[in-house]
């Protein structure tokens, strides 16, 4: 498995496309957009700088990096010699399903179908393919070059033999997968979300600041980044997205967005990457700071 094409250019995905290409592999990094394209790239190539700064590679380990990243803006085109897609699109159910009903006709039969959703079923994904048992879930954590962790996600129709391989070539990639099962958020937002959802209640009710708040978490439990910093991080919209996936499969109460967050969300306040969230970002270095704190 050599060929790894990558559906999404934005922050997952070129993270993805990141590690992957720096493991040698030879990535297609896919996206509608040149413009997307483009600043995935800058992104990948100023993330390798920072790791040249560190003595952490070399310039020919990023050079050779970039070299095994080739970008294409078709589907068909870009997967065409493929043994594994992993696709980064946005978190939203009916984009990934069209996604992969496109991918299950363009790609050879033995190609692997991996999902990097963050809490959508992978069975449900599957059941739009004609190879249910070929696909899985890549869970990987932001910022992937740097986080060890990838959840594994099994759908009711995921073969042995392809959680196995995903299994073996996520630790190739330097990383820790973890297998887990299909359930709405997983194992990592399931817990997760929650935790930031409580967050947003207790400033959303009065009890403290969000200063305050974070600063709790961060030095009363240790946590790198305060809950709505992290909240932001993420970014506002994904946290909403996700907590609905887990309220409407569960139909539990205690998954319900705080009524801020979603107000936050219409207001277009989506946190680092809109410049405005819990934090204001709008000068360019702040954003630049939050970035670099799992670096």
């Amino acid at each position: 498995m050599k060929n790894v094409a990558v559906i999404g250019a934005g922050t997952m995905g070129n993270g993805i496309a990141h590690t992957f290409a720096q493991s040698g592999f030879k990535v297609q990094l896919i996206d509608i957009s040149e413009a997307s394209l483009k600043k995935g790239m800058d992104t990948i190539s100023k993330n390798l700088d920072r790791m040249v700064a560190k003595e952490k590679i070399t310039e020919a380990d990023k050079a050779e990096t970039l070299d095994n990243i080739t970008t294409f803006t078709s589907i068909p085109e870009g997967v065409e010699y493929a043994s594994l897609v992993v696709e980064a699109a946005t978190e939203n159910i009916d984009l990934k399903l069209k996604i992969f009903k496109q991918l299950d006709e363009a790609c050879p039969e033995d190609t692997i179908l991996a999902s990097n959703t963050s809490s959508i079923s992978i069975t449900q994904i599957a059941a739009v393919t004609s190879r249910p048992e070929m696909v899985i879930g890549m869970h990987f954590m932001n910022p992937v070059p740097i986080m060890k962790l990838v959840e594994i996600i099994r759908g009711y129709n995921t073969s042995d033999e392809v959680t196995n391989t995903i299994m073996d070539l996520s630790k190739k990639l330097g990383k820790t997968p973890t297998e887990v099962n299909d359930y709405p958020g997983f194992v990592a937002n399931r817990i997760l979300m929650p935790m930031l959802n409580e967050a947003i209640e207790t400033l959303y009710n009065g009890v403290a600041g969000v200063e305050e708040i974070d600063t709790v978490m961060k030095l009363g439990m240790a946590h790198p980044m305060g809950p709505l910093q992290l909240a932001d991080f993420i970014g506002l919209d994904i946290c909403l997205s996700i907590l609905n996936v887990m309220y409407d499969g569960f139909k539990n109460p205690k998954y319900a967005p705080c009524p801020l967050l979603v107000n936050m969300v219409m207001a277009g306040k989506l946190g680092v990457k809109s410049g405005e969230g819990f934090y204001d970002y709008s000068n360019s270095r702040k954003a630049e700071h939050v970035a670099k704190q799992f670096a």
